[in-house]
């Protein structure tokens, strides 16, 4: 079992930058890959990023591409997303997930955390 526990979000003007944090509660961490999702106001969850699980292999949804970078530390058992040049459609609650594959869908990840309010606001 993991526990995932998401921080760093908040407020911030579009054009600001945030650095969101997952924190897992497992010494098997590293062999887990990582994924971030935001999901809107009345809105579905939608990928965000993910990262294998040496952090050698990234990927990123469209909307998010060059502004946003993702990073893992395994020995603080920690994955980041630094979101920079934000814009008022990134406002979403973000989550992080563990999984086994590097996918963009949800329900591939068998671990979640209770995800971090991200508002940018214009």
């Amino acid at each position: 079992q993991v526990q995932l526990v998401e921080s760093g979000g908040g407020l911030v003007q579009a054009g600001g930058s945030l650095t969101l944090s997952c924190a897992a509660s497992a010494r098997t961490f590293s062999t887990y890959v990582v994924g971030w999702f935001r999901q809107g106001s009345g809105k579905g969850r939608e990928f965000v990023a993910a990262i294998s699980r040496s952090g050698t292999s990234t990927s990123y949804a469209v909307s998010v591409k060059g502004r946003f970078t993702i990073s893992r530390d395994n020995a603080k058992n920690t994955v980041y997303l630094q979101m920079n040049s934000l814009k008022p459609e990134d406002t979403a609650i973000y989550y992080c997930a563990g999984g086994v594959l590097m996918v963009t869908t949800t329900s591939v990840y068998n671990y979640w955390g209770q995800g971090t309010q991200v508002t940018v606001s214009s």
